[in-house]
């Protein structure tokens, strides 16, 4: 990759969101010539292939025997306190705490980011609830909203039944929404989560991931006007006069640096790194990195009273070798009304001989955080990181409100796993520390105005540059309680159809 080639878009990100950004462009026209650029090497036979689903045994086994905790911060591959050590091209490629990487992170330890082509979205959980009420900022039209929504679902293959209840789940949704749906917005009702998961006929849910959603990322030789740049990390945007030209890449195997020009530059690098390549790029808006924001995460487990919630023990089913959990269920939340995301993920547990003795229902609750500017990615002049980016100190800190807010989840928690079986909260519950759901928003949040108080426009168009874009989880300005994909994934349709229209007018 050495060529001198312009290129009409450079994305640099090879994410769910740079996927969705390439497939978004590649539906606008089959000439459009973008070159992406994966920060990581690639997992398995194809780039952006989940990990649920690639076929190699020991790569799936070690996916799930993680993944079935349900919780996806329990999955990093390396300890906060332990550093990767040496050169990154010696890293094994997975999830890695902030602080493995060389930040200086104490203040959210739990933070983690991938090292992989496909970024999260070869590990991500697929839970995709809509967002609503006042997750939806309005300085984007209702109406633009939905369409963005829309697309953003089609992109994900967002399944809204992707596991059929059990009699047992049955149970479990009725007793939630005796305790929920009384207090609930309409149409916010108990339901089935929606997940970007899909039975394709093969006995395997499908995760929908970049190869998925752009299948040129597994296969790039399928599209010829698309470039892909694996095991390779942005190091600065080139820029002059406000536009920007291209890229200067570091091959992570060989250590040389080669450039990439192109028309259009959008960087969807997640919401940790997005910004530090900005700041490392000399383009450094006040609202730069901070305004950093994530819900608590508050996890918990019952084992199920059959009794209690009227099924029978011998009516489960054991798991199965391709799926660990057996229901999925969504509490939404109603802003002032019902302030909880709930998430409810079952697993009958098994004896030796494989006949199911329990029915464990986990109950997570994501409780929202108040905005604050001071909660944010400080970036250092002088030092580096593992990856030789500018170090990054994070600042973050939790309000009084948010302190009490998290107290009285933890009551309503207890009080909704009590009605399914014997619960202590002291022993089956837990707030995850600070970085622990994964969800981080805010760092290159949109705006109206250039204000100081955001870093690009609704479209993603960075402020001060008429090409340069962003696009991801760090783009959402709002306080979030659901899972932050699907709405994440509006500022990738937005700044595509951006490009795409200033292409046309090229």
């Amino acid at each position: 990759m050495h060529s001198p080639e312009v290129y009409d878009v450079l994305i640099v990100g090879s994410g769910m969101m740079g996927a969705a950004v390439a497939r978004c462009l590649r539906d606008e026209s089959p000439d459009i010539r973008i070159a992406m650029i994966a920060g990581g090497p690639t997992v398995g036979p194809r780039a952006g292939q989940h990990l649920h689903d690639v076929e190699d045994p020991d790569v799936w086994a070690q996916y799930n025997r993680k993944i079935s905790s349900g919780i996806q911060a329990f999955y990093t591959g390396v300890a906060p306190s332990s550093g990767v050590g040496g050169s990154m091209s010696d890293v094994e490629p997975g999830m890695y705490h902030l602080t493995s990487l060389g930040e200086k992170a104490d203040e959210m330890p739990s933070a983690s980011v991938a090292w992989n082509a496909g970024g999260m979205g070869i590990h991500w959980t697929a839970a995709t609830p809509t967002p609503w009420g006042s997750e939806l900022d309005d300085s984007v039209s209702p109406e633009q909203w939905q369409n963005d929504l829309a697309r953003a679902s089609e992109l994900l293959r967002i399944n809204r039944e992707p596991f059929p209840l059990t009699p047992a789940g049955h149970a479990v949704a009725r007793s939630l929404g005796e305790r929920f749906d009384p207090i609930q917005a309409p149409g916010r009702e108990v339901q089935n989560m929606p997940m970007a998961i899909n039975d394709f006929g093969n006995g395997r849910n499908e995760r929908t991931s970049p190869s998925v959603i752009f299948a040129p990322i597994g296969e790039p030789e399928s599209d010829p006007a698309f470039t892909f740049v694996a095991n390779s990390l942005s190091t600065s945007i080139i820029h002059e006069n406000g536009r920007a030209i291209g890229a200067v890449c570091r091959d992570l195997s060989t250590d040389e640096t080669f450039e990439v020009h192109a028309a259009h530059v959008i960087v969807c690098a997640d919401a940790i790194r997005t910004p530090q390549l900005l700041f490392a790029s000399g383009i450094r808006p006040e609202a730069l990195g901070r305004y950093l924001n994530e819900h608590y995460f508050l996890t918990g487990q019952v084992i199920a009273d059959p009794e209690r919630l009227g099924f029978e023990i011998d009516a489960l089913l054991p798991p199965t070798e391709l799926e660990w959990a057996s229901d999925c269920l969504w509490v939404p939340h109603s802003d002032d009304s019902q302030p909880y995301q709930v998430h409810i993920m079952t697993k009958s547990i098994v004896d030796e001989a494989r006949v199911p003795t329990d029915y464990a229902v986990g109950i997570e609750y994501y409780v929202r955080t108040e905005i604050q500017r001071d909660n944010r990615l400080e970036f250092s002049d002088t030092d580096v990181d593992a990856t030789g980016m500018p170090q990054i100190t994070v600042h973050f800190s939790y309000t009084d409100t948010d302190n009490a807010n998290l107290e009285l989840a933890r009551i309503d928690q207890a009080e909704a796993a009590g009605r399914m079986g014997d619960f202590d909260p002291a022993t089956e519950s837990a707030a995850l520390g600070a970085g622990g759901s994964l969800h981080y928003t805010g760092t290159v949040r949109m705006g109206t105005a250039d204000d100081g108080t955001s870093v690009c426009d609704t479209d993603g168009r960075v402020w001060g540059y008429d090409n340069l874009f962003v696009a991801g989880n760090g783009v959402i300005p709002t306080a979030l309680v659901c899972n932050s994909t699907l709405i994440g994934m509006t500022s990738a349709v937005r700044a595509a159809a951006a490009v795409a229209r200033d292409l046309q007018r090229a």
